[in-house]
């Protein structure tokens, strides 16, 4: 007879079924990788991936019958939810990929100790209720339906919500700080990478979003009933599998295996916002700009022309300023202060022109756009599309035909 009841694979319960166990798999190869390459992002990941498909749980089981099936279940007890162990995961999980050689250091343990004081917490109400008298013929026992879900699960939820507010506004922040300060240092900014980190946030604040506006609409105006608040789940299992694939996909290594020393790089690239700020993005007109930074302005212009170093894909700040005989902030303030660009417009409008050059001379002849986009120093067809429209005001295909 339970056989029958259980499971029930229906509208509801295949999809979160099916697809939380491809999260799952994905989960275990990122743990597998983690394990041969020792990449902690991958292990992030991984439980990033585990915990949200955890929380797929409650309603997924529901939705097949096993409450009916199982009308003495203790399920409720274990089934413990860890936002407040995904929250932090979130953030470590982008710091790792955006700090040089990222370490978890024993103080970064702290920001757990929530999520197991909680699952402390959720094991002494069972074991109260599992030596209560008629236990074992009720599904929920009496502290957790008199104490835990009246009066401590309203604290819990508000303290989850709050928290994962705080972790996603501060992981963001990291984020788009980090992306700004790279743009001044590399050539190609690794747009694939810092797309993949920029969908990641946003998926999971959109879920945030979406929890919260499902709990001001119990709160307020009525209950929700379990296909109502299905689709949440739902979308969160369709996020299970694009983090899962395009997490596992993206090597994220290329930002984390920078030999650079990240107190230099974001000292130059601070230097560099606060040039850009002052002169609104326009270059000083040279009669105003000092002797020195006229003949440093010169000598870039001069090396650029004769050497054309922006040829390289993977030329950067430090590369260019070691070739020039400059020191880093040197070339910073003759790039931002002398031409009005920060290092990765410079670096890339020198490119456009070099593919203009190209296109003029009628290389597509022999070459394919994409070709000569290689040749001048892109690295990806995404990148060379954006940087020559942004440039040039129409796509390379465009400017071809009004060649």
């Amino acid at each position: 007879m339970i056989f029958l009841q259980f499971p029930n694979f229906n509208i509801y319960s295949t999809p979160l079924l099916v697809l939380a166990i491809q999260g799952l798999l994905f989960a275990a190869l990122l743990f597998i990788r983690f394990g041969k390459k020792r990449s902690i992002s991958d292990f992030f990941l991984g439980l990033i991936l585990l915990i949200t498909c955890w929380h797929q749980t409650t309603y997924t089981i529901g939705f097949m019958g096993w409450y009916d099936s199982n009308p003495n279940t203790k399920i409720n007890y274990f089934l413990i939810n860890q936002s407040m162990a995904l929250a932090p995961l979130l953030y470590f999980y982008v710091k790792s990929i955006t700090v040089p050689h990222f370490r978890f250091r024993l103080k970064d343990y702290l920001h757990f100790i929530p999520a197991l004081l909680f699952v402390l917490y959720k094991i002494g109400i069972y074991l109260y209720d599992a030596s209560q008298p008629g236990f074992a013929e009720t599904q929920n026992g009496y502290m957790l339906v008199n104490f835990d879900w009246k009066y401590v699960s309203p604290f819990i939820t508000i303290f989850q919500n709050f928290q994962m507010l705080l972790y996603i506004a501060f992981t963001m922040q990291m984020y788009f700080i980090y992306r700004n300060k790279i743009r001044h240092i590399f050539s190609n900014t690794f747009l694939l990478e810092l797309n993949w980190m920029r969908n990641f946030l946003l998926i999971y604040a959109f879920l945030f979003v979406y929890s919260i506006i499902q709990l001001v609409i119990e709160i307020s105006i009525t209950d929700l009933s379990w296909t109502q608040e299905w689709w949440y789940f739902f979308f969160s299992c369709l996020a299970i599998i694009y983090i899962g694939i395009k997490g596992y996909f993206t090597n994220t290594n290329k930002l984390n295996e920078l030999d650079l020393d990240q107190s230099n790089v974001l000292q130059i690239a601070n230097y560099s916002d606060q040039i850009i700020a002052s002169t609104s993005s326009d270059p000083v007109p040279t009669k105003a700009l000092s002797n020195e930074l006229t003949q440093l302005k010169q000598q870039v212009k001069t090396y650029m022309f004769t050497e054309r170093p922006y040829l390289n894909p993977d030329l950067n700040l430090i590369q260019l300023a070691k070739s020039l005989n400059m020191n880093r902030g040197q070339l910073s303030e003759v790039i931002n202060l002398g031409f009005g660009q920060n290092f990765n417009d410079f670096i890339n409008q020198h490119r456009v022109n070099a593919v203009k050059e190209m296109l003029d001379a009628g290389k597509q002849e022999q070459l394919s756009l994409l070709g000569i986009a290689y040749d001048c120093g892109f690295n990806s067809k995404a990148t060379f599309n954006r940087v020559f429209k942004k440039f040039v005001g129409s796509s390379p295909s465009q400017y071809l035909k009004e060649i």
